[in-house]
Order: C-alpha cells, then sequence, then structure tokens
C-alpha cells in the first residue's frame, strides 16, 4: 500500500500536467524554449508515475487494465476480470 502523501503527490501533479497542457503545447510549437523551461518541473506529463488504482502501488503496473500485477492476480483468481483463466500460476 502506498502512502498516502505519495498518492496526494501524483494528483497534485496531474492537476499540474492539466492546467498547463495548452500552454506547454503553445511553446513548443513556437520553439520558445526558454519559455518551457521556465514552466514548473512537475507540470511535465513525463513526471507522472503509474499507479494501481487500488493500493496505489507503482511498480508491476499494468496499463490495460490499471492495476498493479498483485491486484490484477487476486481479482483474476476471485473472477472478477471477465475473460481472464487460471493458466499455471
Amino acid at each position: 500500500m502506498a502512502k498516502e502523501s505519495m498518492k496526494a503527490r501524483e494528483v497534485k501533479r496531474a492537476k499540474l500536467v492539466a492546467k498547463y497542457a495548452e500552454k506547454r503545447k503553445a511553446l513548443k510549437e513556437a520553439g520558445d524554449y526558454e519559455g518551457l523551461q521556465k514552466l514548473p518541473r512537475n507540470s511535465m506529463p513525463i513526471r507522472m508515475h503509474n499507479r494501481c488504482n487500488i493500493t496505489g502501488r507503482p511498480k508491476g503496473y499494468m496499463r490495460q487494465f490499471g492495476l498493479s500485477r498483485i491486484q490484477f492476480r487476486e481479482m483474476a483468481n476471485n473472477g472478477l476480470i471477465p475473460g481472464v483463466k487460471k493458466a499455471s500460476w
């Protein structure tokens, strides 16, 4: 389980990315790299981390499902993910 402060930090970064997306796009098209450097660092989309929607775990993230590998396995074993069969785990 991720710390609440880490989850809150990710939410804050997501808001900054959304806030500065248009401005960042306009500066890139204009070629104004000095203007891009003046924007907040956390407004860059590359600084976002993918986290499990349930536990907030950053590692072993499966993008297609939005879950970590551990949560995916638990949910698949319980039959909560349709179309997934237990193969050899």
